[in-house]
């Protein structure tokens, strides 16, 4: 289910299909919290707000993350790409199939990639990309390709399970006001 609404952005009017938040387990809320607090360290360190974590099926942390595109000079320094590098060097393939990645907004169409050659086959994620797309307006820097990380895996020769949105409200806080000039 989807609402929908109309975003005037200067001289261009866009048109949002908001995907449904979804409801959580109390552990994927837990996990899914803590990758919303990195997005505020994210922030607080001038990058942009998104934080990750990876936690096995056990439920021990892998390795928590927060983007860090501005302080390593590297537009791939995202949360998701950063978390799967240091898991991917200290864990086997067969650890992180199954393990769940939470991320504090969906992840875009590289860290999708990522995720799926990593063989993670779970991702629960806060902020949609249809609301972060609102949030960051029209700049050309901003922009990103509009696919979402459902309509990515559906091309995945095996499943990949895709919670979200979810805690919507919580994950937006960090991104109040950073995107505007």
């Amino acid at each position: 289910m989807h609402q929908s609404i109309n975003l005037s952005m200067g001289s261009e009017c866009v048109t949002a299909d908001f995907p449904k938040e979804e409801t959580l387990s109390d552990t994927d809320a837990l996990y899914l919290r803590q990758a919303i607090r990195h997005s505020h360290t994210a922030r607080e360190r001038g990058n942009r707000p998104f934080g990750a974590l990876i936690v096995s099926k056990s439920g021990e942390t892998l390795v928590e993350f927060y983007n860090q595109t501005k302080e390593a000079l590297d537009c791939t320094a995202h949360a998701e790409t950063g978390a799967i590098r240091i898991a991917s060097l200290a864990h086997s393939r067969a650890v992180l199939m199954e393990s769940t990645l939470y991320a504090s907004g969906e992840p875009c169409v590289m860290c999708s990639g990522a995720i799926f050659l990593s063989g993670i086959r779970r991702v629960v994620y806060a902020l949609d990309a249809v609301r972060m797309r609102q949030m960051r307006g029209l700049k050309e820097e901003y922009r990103d390709l509009a696919w979402s990380i459902k309509e990515i895996y559906q091309a995945s020769p095996h499943p990949i399970e895709c919670i979200g949105p979810a805690l919507i409200d919580e994950a937006s806080l960090a991104h109040q006001g950073f995107w505007q000039p």
